[in-house]
């Protein structure tokens, strides 16, 4: 299969993986024929990139970071607990909810049960969702993302759950915002981003009260916005002040925001949201913390589909473990348009005069 661009997408293509909805149901599944009702609608949901059966890289399957399953009943806790918030009144938010703690280390044991069965401990995101209401799926990939961090660094199985519980839950004071908030908003106001801010310490204030849920899972919804430099909310925290758990969701937060398409500006590739984290080193965030995250993102995930400077159109078949901007290369067009006689793969960490130009 091969991730490609909603505008190469032509109908007859057939999907090789599922299109997820914001509440973490199949809005497209496996094997569904694309025609042209289908393309236009999934570009009026705002998707970008989606992957389709391809007779050169049928062999290349990208595997997600977690199962399918796992993904699905994340989401869907996920979306049940903000939706039930948000219908609340104030000071039911903040009352406590008996089995939050139960239901998220439960997800989160799932979790982290995936990412120990994903030896090379790579991020490597092969779901497809909706644009709209991406909040859900945007969580649960936080929490995939602060999961690796957390193995790679060494962390036991408390300080995992405490890690992955905050991750989850770390944006749930969004859940006393307007509706817009909600709907992946255009550049805020502001006046908008006065009242964004409130959600960190609301946030704080429905988790501290959770019986079975860690305090320090809740600082991660009151720090992830706080910056290494000071220039953070709602506390002006700097440098070691902000505990490690947020400064690893916040990582986690900007790099898949940035790699996520917005009403205002289309998806970052990896490669360019890694650059953008390397350059706010001990501005934005512990630049230890950054090197430890980017050692562990596919820059140029298996099944992207990629220029490289030669002319050559290929897929990511592999990702190369010592260099992971230097992945295998399945040709698939050649410099003239027409596709290679015989399948060939490059390897870019051999061949060190090939490059990839972008993705596309």
């Amino acid at each position: 299969m091969k991730k490609m661009h909603m505008r190469s997408v032509k109908p007859g293509d057939i999907l090789s993986r599922p299109i997820w909805t914001a509440n973490g149901s199949f809005l497209l599944g496996v094997g569904m024929k694309l025609n042209e009702r289908y393309i236009e609608k999934l570009l009026r949901l705002g998707t970008e990139y989606v992957y389709v059966d391809d007779q050169l890289t049928s062999d290349i399957i990208p595997e997600d970071s977690i199962q399918d399953e796992t993904r699905k009943m994340a989401v869907q806790t996920v979306y049940k607990t903000m939706a039930e918030l948000k219908a609340a009144p104030l000071i039911q938010r903040r009352v406590s909810l008996p089995n939050l703690g139960k239901e998220y280390r439960q997800i989160i044991g799932d979790i982290l049960l995936d990412l120990t069965r994903n030896k090379a401990l790579m991020f490597n995101l092969t779901s497809i969702n909706v644009k709209d209401e991406y909040l859900f799926q945007h969580a649960v990939n936080v929490a995939v993302l602060a999961g690796i961090v957390g193995i790679a660094k060494g962390y036991n199985r408390t300080q995992l759950t405490e890690l992955g519980i905050g991750a989850l839950l770390y944006d749930i004071g969004m859940t006393g915002l307007p509706d817009e908030f909600w709907q992946n908003p255009s550049r805020l106001t502001p006046e908008q981003m006065i009242l964004m801010q409130k959600h960190t310490e609301e946030g704080f204030e429905i988790l501290r009260k959770q019986p079975d849920i860690p305090l320090l899972s809740a600082h991660c919804a009151l720090q992830h916005h706080e910056r290494f430099d000071g220039s953070g909310y709602p506390r002006g925290l700097k440098g070691k002040e902000i505990h490690e758990y947020a400064q690893i969701v916040a990582i986690a937060d900007v790099y898949n925001a940035l790699t996520s398409p917005r009403t205002y500006r289309k998806a970052y590739s990896a490669s360019e949201a890694v650059e953008f984290l390397f350059a706010s080193g001990n501005q934005w965030f512990d630049i230890d913390l950054i090197k430890v995250f980017c050692n562990h993102i596919a820059i140029y995930p298996v099944a992207a589909t990629v220029l490289l400077n030669t002319g050559q159109v290929g897929v990511v078949s592999a990702v190369n473990q010592e260099s992971s901007h230097r992945p295998f290369i399945r040709i698939v067009q050649e410099p003239d348009g027409n596709p290679p006689g015989t399948a060939y793969e490059l390897n870019l960490s051999k061949q060190l005069n090939v490059t990839i130009l972008k993705e596309l």
